[in-house]
């Protein structure tokens, strides 16, 4: 287990709050697929919104408390743990609310200014799906798009969103927009059997004008150029820690589902007779070793990834392409693990009431995130090491 300073415990002490909130409305979640009020409240209140928020716009990152924890990724792994061992739709709308407000941190001054105004307890979310046409206008765009499977814009006050912008040359060029939430609408269009609480469907804007203040270039986002001065979780490229956002839940997950898995099996081994149908305890204690030693595994190569992202370091390119292998390897780590503990589970874990079922799908679901797909991920590591190595 990694060591957690004290500071990189605030978040997490506080998420365990919001998470006995979440798990009393997490069946709610799954019936309305979107989260109860009261549990993004309860995030707001932890602090997951704020926590990427640049400390001039009233947020963590970038305090001069040397002890501070704000903009931390290493702070991430424990809260939003708590979150997803109760509820992976709670924890995965969280780990959006932290990581699309640190994206619009890139936005110019007054656009950041305008973002929050009234505080940094904001809930921002979005999509860098190319999804958007943007044409120019005298002061700023104009854009229209429809973006799908944006997590928990139901509850959202600002929208970030990719539209791209043709250019006089016939190139072009990709922007990330910011629009207030009346400027947008929402199409409830999520139907996945997994995640279902997080609530994303689909963000429609027509012909909203956006201000030259309210947009940056994607490239910024991508290759870490946020504006000066910048805390040093703005400096990170998103391909660093984007695929961090999406298997933090995984992992909270995961360790619920082992949870689940260790109070049933418990029981069952407590009321078996020697003799008796069924495996034998050797094959329980051999799925609890394996299961738990992948989440363990799965958790020390998420821990490196916040540890280089926060280091203070440049990021080299070697260390992005590792990142994305590590982030896609925990993927398939926490899913095998999962599907293990499901499958041994017996009927008693595949009741639609049981925790357990529901950790099984939400891992499964998440899994299926485009950054989470080890192919890709395995392609891009490679042609970094091959090409040092040549």
């Amino acid at each position: 287990m990694p060591l957690r300073s004290a500071s990189s415990m605030r978040l997490a002490q506080a998420a365990q709050g919001a998470a006995r909130v979440a798990s009393t409305y997490a069946e709610r979640a799954e019936v309305h697929r979107s989260l109860a009020p009261e549990v993004v409240t309860a995030l707001l209140n932890a602090g997951f919104a704020r926590h990427f928020v640049p400390a001039a716009s009233g947020g963590r990152a970038g305090q001069e408390d040397p002890g501070a924890e704000g903009g931390s990724f290493a702070a991430l792994l424990p809260a939003v743990g708590a979150l997803g061992a109760v509820c992976p739709s709670t924890a995965w709308c969280a780990s959006i609310m932290a990581g699309l407000a640190r994206m619009a941190a890139f936005l110019p001054e007054e656009g950041r200014k305008r973002v929050w105004q009234d505080g940094p307890d904001v809930v921002v979310v979005g999509s860098v799906i190319p999804s958007g046409r943007a044409r120019s206008t005298e002061d700023g765009w104009l854009l229209s798009g429809k973006w799908p499977y944006v997590s928990a814009v139901a509850h959202s006050d600002w929208a970030l969103v990719l539209g791209l912008v043709e250019q006089p040359d016939g190139s072009t060029e990709r922007r990330i927009f910011a629009l207030p939430r009346a400027a947008y609408r929402m199409e409830q269009t999520w139907s996945d059997i997994g995640m279902r609480g997080t609530g994303s469907d689909t963000l429609v804007a027509e012909d909203v004008f956006v201000p030259a203040s309210d947009t940056f270039l994607a490239e910024d986002l991508m290759a870490g150029r946020a504006p000066t001065p910048a805390a040093q979780c703005h400096t990170v490229p998103l391909a660093m820690v984007n695929g961090l956002f999406f298997t933090l839940p995984m992992w909270g997950a995961a360790r619920g589902a082992l949870t689940e898995w260790s109070a049933l099996t418990a029981k069952r081994l407590g009321a078996a007779r020697p003799g008796g149908p069924g495996p034998g305890r050797s094959f329980y204690e051999e799925t609890l070793a394996r299961s738990s030693g992948e989440i363990d595994a799965a958790e020390l190569l998420l821990s490196r990834v916040a540890a280089v992202a926060d280091s203070g370091a440049d990021v080299t390119p070697s260390e992005v392409a590792r990142s994305q292998r590590d982030c896609a390897l925990a993927a398939d780590l926490l899913v095998g693990a999962v599907e293990r503990l499901f499958r041994s589970a017996g009927t008693a874990g595949h009741s639609e009431h049981a925790p357990l079922q529901r950790m099984w799908r939400d891992v499964h679901s998440a899994a299926g995130h485009v950054v989470l797909q080890f192919g890709p991920a395995a392609a891009a590591y490679a042609q970094q090491v091959l090409r040092s190595a040549s």
